[in-house]
Order: C-alpha cells, then structure tokens, then sequence
C-alpha cells in the first residue's frame, strides 16, 4: 500500500510537471522605450522622467516615454519627430530566464495598406537588446502613413519554447508637411542607353628607320655567320 502511494504520488507530479514544461515560452522584461529629441529644450516632449546630456555643444533630451510590459501594449500612441531618434531596450527571456534568442525584432505594420517592415535588434549573450529607429530607416511608404503605426515584438528561437509576438506600442510618424519627402528612383526594365566604350587601340609599327637599322644589322651579320659555319667545317674536315 505504501508502495503504491509513493508512485501515485511520483505520477502525480509528473503531471504537474510537464504542463509546466510545455507551457514555457519566450517573452521579455526591463524594456524600455524612450525618445530622444535632438534640440529640445527643457520641458518639450512628452515625458515621465527626463536627462539632459550635452554632446558636441548641441542639447540633446532623453525622454523615457514608458516601460513596456509583457502582453501589455501602450495606451497612447509614441510621436517619432524628423529629428528624433526611437530607442527600445529589453532583455529576453525564455520562461523567466534572461536568454540569448535565435531572432529577435521589431515588427512595424501599417493596417491600412499591410505593408510592414521588420529591425531585428542586436542581442548580448545574456539576453539584453537594444534597437534604435529614426525616420531615415523607415520606408517612404510607412513615411507617408497618417495613422500610427502597429508595432510588435518578435521573439523565437529553437526548441520547444514558443516563440513570442504580441503588440508593444502605437509609432506615430510626425514629419514637416512643407519637407518633401525622399525620392526613390523606381526600378524599370526596358531599354538602355546607348554605351560608348572607347576601345584600345591598335598596335602601330615602330618608325621605318628604326626598322631599316635592324635589317642591315640582320643582313651584316649573315656573311660573318656563313663564314664562322664554314671554318668549322673545313677544322672538321682537316683533324678528320
């Protein structure tokens, strides 16, 4: 009897175990998204807490907008100006283990067209991540988006551990209506224009009296050279 309750009691635990097992997965913690404004003064931006650094004379604001949580998007929108620099920083996990994972990236999308981008973000051995976004990276199609941008965190690796993708936050892209924006040559295939290669020319014939002076030398030399071969013979010829 007491056997039999040990094991029922091991089989038991087992079953509360392996749920436990499969149900690990990837996620994240200690994120933060802030917005760093180039020539903002004291007080501009949206903000819960704020540092100010000086750099190459030139005041730059490091505004810490919110901390992300896991399956807990933001509320509000995040305004990305021209000049503002997007920096997000968290550290993966597997389970509740910090971990270094296969892939890991931001995930932008616009609902209207469908049209979306991915930014892996560079990862330490210890599971730490680090991204920064500015308008330069962004694509003239999400440029142009008037509605705020959906943006994800991916996070998944190899193994049993299921992957991560949930929503993080709103991008909402702030631009100057008066800028234009970049133009990007469009990529067709048809006709091209007409190349001109300048081939290398041919080879010329060196001056003719150069020419006449190494025939004469030839020429010269024939005589002396009939004579030498004809000495030989007759030595050959005597010693024979």
């Amino acid at each position: 009897m007491y056997l039999t309750a040990v094991i029922q009691f091991g089989l038991l635990a087992l079953a509360g175990v392996q749920p436990s097992l499969a149900a690990a997965s990837w996620g994240f913690g200690d994120a933060t998204l802030s917005i760093q404004q180039k020539g903002a003064g004291v007080g501009g931006g949206l903000k819960e807490k704020f540092e100010t650094h000086i750099r190459g004379g030139s005041r730059i604001m490091l505004t810490v907008l919110s901390r992300l949580l896991d399956k807990k998007p933001l509320s509000k929108p995040i305004p990305l100006g021209q000049a503002d620099t997007l920096k997000l920083l968290l550290t993966a996990q597997e389970g509740r283990a910090p971990k270094k994972p296969h892939q890991a990236f931001l995930l932008l999308k616009d609902a209207e067209s469908g049209l979306d981008i991915s930014y892996p973000l560079a990862i330490k051995d210890n599971g730490k991540a680090r991204l920064e976004l500015t308008h330069k990276d962004l694509p003239i199609q999400l440029l142009k988006s008037e509605k705020p941008l959906d943006a994800n965190i991916v996070i998944a690796s190899f193994g049993s551990a299921l992957g991560y993708d949930s929503p993080a936050f709103r991008l909402s892209i702030k631009r100057n209506p008066d800028e234009p924006l970049p133009r990007v040559e469009t990529l067709r295939y048809g006709k091209l224009d007409e190349i001109h290669h300048i081939f290398k020319s041919d080879p010329k014939s060196p001056p003719i009296i150069i020419s006449l002076a190494f025939v004469v030398a030839v020429l010269a030399a024939l005589p002396v050279l009939a004579g030498l071969v004809s000495r030989g013979h007759l030595s050959a010829g005597d010693s024979s």
